[in-house]
C-alpha cells in the first residue's frame, strides 16, 4: 500500500485547511485510514480516522468539533478538514492505513501544518 499526502501549509489561527491522502495498491480488503500528527518534541498522536466499509469515524478529544475525516471511495482518498485551527495544531501530519485487526501499518510522507497566532 502506498500513500500520497498533500495539502499542508501555513495559516493563521482560526483559518481552515484540508489535507488529502490517496491510497494505492492493495486496498480491496477491510481497512481503515486515519491521520496522526507529531509536533516538535512530542510523540506522534492520533487525530482522526475512518472505517472504509461503513464510514464510521473517530477523533481525538482535542480536535472533536473542529476536524472532520471523510473519504472518497472512487478515488481511494481520505481527507482531513481542519477548521478553527489553533497554534497548538501545528505539527507534521501523517496519513496512515491499516487492515482490520492489525493496526496502522502503512504511512504517507508527512505534510507540515503551521498555524500562526
Amino acid at each position: 500500500v502506498q500513500l500520497q499526502a498533500s495539502g499542508g501549509g501555513l495559516v493563521q489561527a482560526g483559518d481552515s485547511l484540508r489535507l488529502s491522502c490517496a491510497a494505492s495498491g492493495r486496498t480491496y480488503s477491510n481497512y481503515y485510514m486515519g491521520w496522526f500528527r507529531q509536533a516538535p518534541g512530542k510523540e506522534r498522536e492520533f487525530v482522526g480516522g475512518i472505517t472504509w466499509s461503513d464510514g464510521r469515524t473517530d477523533y481525538a478529544d482535542s480536535v472533536k468539533g473542529r476536524f472532520t475525516v471523510s473519504r472518497d471511495n472512487a478515488k481511494n482518498t481520505v481527507y482531513l478538514q481542519m477548521n478553527s485551527l489553533k497554534p497548538d495544531d501545528t505539527a507534521v501530519y501523517y496519513c496512515g492505513f491499516g487492515f482490520y485487526g492489525r493496526g496502522y501499518e502503512y504511512w504517507g510522507q508527512g505534510t507540515q501544518v503551521t498555524v500562526s497566532s
